[in-house]
Parts: structure tokens; sequence; C-alpha cells
């Protein structure tokens, strides 16, 4: 965005007119691509979602790259700040996986077409010279974390030792990542009944021989109630 410079080459704060314009355009953005595919979302079709101008566009974006790196990254920034205090307010290794996994699928129903449409970007979504838009890292960093969490309370005595939490960790987000595919495919899927069963399975694959997470046993109850 050209107004972003001062002449002495310093970057300046947005005014509030532009840092909106920009979220009106993006949401656009997010919106077409999730309709239509990265291939059909050309910057005159998202300028027409967003009732503005390809020039509009220009101005506050170097290009349509430009433009879908700032999607994915602010999905993933959206993403940390929702998990974060909820896996943080969890005590128990048990809890924060169940955290982990719910709070997952409840930011993809909430973020449904901005989810959407990252996936097709990260499928689909190719530079002028044939890079990838998405950055693999964010994927692989959140793998990485999910790790680090499996082996601290491996280590802690509250998950089971013998499992790989590598191979763990990668089973958990691969699960998690084909969601966002079926949801496309089943708009009413319910992912409040999806993530329960999921966190209940983990919670299985991952407790120590003999114990049971109260958590768990909380849910059975509240869906026998049901």
């Amino acid at each position: 965005m050209r107004s972003e410079i001062n002449p002495d080459g310093q970057r300046k704060g947005r005014t509030f007119i532009e840092t909106a314009r920009r979220a009106q355009i993006m949401a656009a953005a997010v919106d077409t691509i999730a309709e239509l595919g990265f291939g059909q979302a050309s910057l005159a079709r998202i300028a027409e979602r967003a009732g503005t101008s390809k020039g509009v566009i220009l101005y506050h974006f170097s290009g349509k790259d430009d433009l879908i790196r700032e999607l994915v990254a602010e999905l993933s920034a959206k993403g940390r700040a929702y998990m974060g205090p909820r896996l943080e307010a969890e005590p128990t290794g048990a809890g924060m996986l169940r955290a982990y996994i719910e709070s997952n699928l409840a930011f993809v129903r909430e973020n449904r077409n901005h989810v959407l449409a990252t996936v097709e970007i990260a499928l689909n979504g190719r530079s002028a010279d044939g890079s990838p838009l998405y950055d693999m890292s964010i994927r692989e960093s959140g793998t990485a974390a999910l790790r680090e969490l499996l082996v601290h309370f491996q280590d802690a005595g509250e998950f089971r030792a013998d499992f790989d939490p590598a191979v763990m960790a990668m089973t958990i987000r691969a699960t998690l990542d084909a969601v966002p595919a079926r949801l496309a495919r089943d708009p009413d899927l319910d992912l409040g009944h999806y993530g329960r069963e999921l966190a209940d399975l983990f919670d299985i694959a991952t407790r120590p021989e003999g114990s049971r997470n109260p958590g768990a046993a909380t849910h059975e109850q509240s869906a026998e109630e049901t």
C-alpha cells in the first residue's frame, strides 16, 4: 500500500478508513475463494464482491499474491489467539489435549469460509513464478508444538510413555486437517459432535494404562442425559 511509507522511508500507521477497507477486501477475497476456488478468484471478481474496483485493491495490496499471503497470515494469527487461552486454561494433559482438538474444530466452525479459502490456497495457490503461496512451515510448526505438548505430559506421567509423540502429533493434525474438505462437501456437519468424538478417541489413545480422564467421563454422562 503506497500510503504506508513516509518520504523518509519509515512505515506509518493506517487510518481507520484504510484499515476498514483492507478488511472489507480481505473478507471479499475469502468468500470468493471459498465459493469459486483459487483459480477463479481474480482480483476483478474480488473487487466486484467487495463493491469496489481492482484499482482500489491494488492501492491497498501490491497484487493478488500479497493479498493471498495476508489472508493466510491473518487466519494463522486468529487461530493462535482463539486457541491459546483455551489451552492455557487447562491444568492437565488430558484437558489440554481435549481443548486442542475441540477448539480447533470450534474455530473451523466459526471461521468456515476463511478456513476453506486457506485450504484452497494451500492446495492450489501459486505465485507467478510457480512457488506456493501457502507457507507449509505454518503447518509444520503447529505439528511440532503439538509434539512438544505430548512429550511434556509423557514426561509428567499424564500420558502413556509407549507411544511415539511425533507419530501421534502427525496423526492428530492429519485428522483435524481432513475436516475442512469434509465440511465443504457436507455444510451441515456437526463439528461440535465431531470434535467431542475425536477428543474421546485421542484421550483413549494417550491416557496411561488403567487411568480414566474425568473430563471424558463427564462428557459421556452428559451425552447419556441428552
